[in-house]
């Protein structure tokens, strides 16, 4: 008799392992304001508003994960935050 297992999903970002993450780092020449935009306009799903929360988290501990998921979208999502002005971690698994 063959059991079949049923694997639930945990939106890992990938079935091959965890996902990635990627990092904004706390930096001296960026301002509130400009992080904020650039996570907003550089995150799917993330407003202003929830940019300039994720800004004080970077100001206050010196880093936030601002996204997490798939390699390749992590890569696009780096590079155009980078692109942007802000201080990036190495994307992280």
């Amino acid at each position: 008799m063959t059991h079949t297992i049923e694997r639930i999903s945990r939106g890992s970002g990938s079935s091959l392992g965890e996902p990635w993450k990627v990092i904004v780092l706390n930096d001296n020449h960026n301002t509130f304001e400009g992080v904020a935009a650039a996570l907003s306009r550089v995150l799917p799903g993330v407003s202003y508003d929830r940019g300039l929360q994720l800004a004080d988290r970077i100001h206050t501990t010196g880093r936030a994960i601002v996204w997490s998921g798939h390699r390749e979208q992590s890569e696009h999502y780096w590079t155009g935050l980078k692109d942007s002005g802000l201080t990036m971690a190495p994307l992280e698994q």
